[in-house]
């Protein structure tokens, strides 16, 4: 079942505000918080969040494991891209790219952002039953 228009544009604007929250947090934890393990792994789950977010925006009707997989395959590549040494020179000519492509890798990481996925597909996933829609797996779709 292909969902309609309306669904893929409420669907869309969600996306679009979450997006939003999602980064400001991101931007507080890594501003704010102090540096810890606990920061550090807050700061990569929110980043495959909005990762996976971002995915719903551009593709609303898009399957939720598709999103969520491909989300974990961006994650994994830019963690993985870090051992070349490529996104901290980038970072050095202009720093924001770190909040991107991060600068170092680190190996629980990869833990990090699969979990983070399969919590935020479910999220997405109750928050669509919730909200008088069924998932049928594509996101929100008319009842």
């Amino acid at each position: 079942m292909t969902p309609s228009p309306r669904t893929v544009g409420r669907r869309r604007v969600a996306a679009v505000i979450a997006l939003v929250v999602i980064v400001a947090a991101g931007l507080v934890v890594h501003r704010v918080a102090p540096s810890a393990a606990a920061t550090d792994v807050a700061g990569d789950a929110l980043y495959a969040v909005a990762v996976y977010t971002g995915l719903v925006m551009l593709f609303a009707s898009g399957r939720r494991a598709a999103l969520g997989a491909l989300a974990v395959v961006w994650c994994v590549a830019v963690e993985l891209f870090q051992l070349t040494g490529v996104p901290v020179a980038l970072a050095a000519a202009f720093p924001p790219i770190a909040l991107v492509l991060g600068t170092g890798f680190d190996a629980r990481d990869l833990v990090v952002y699969p979990l983070a996925v399969v919590a935020v597909v479910a999220i997405d996933a109750t928050v669509g039953r919730r909200g008088g829609m069924t998932s049928g797996g594509r996101g929100l779709e008319s009842t």
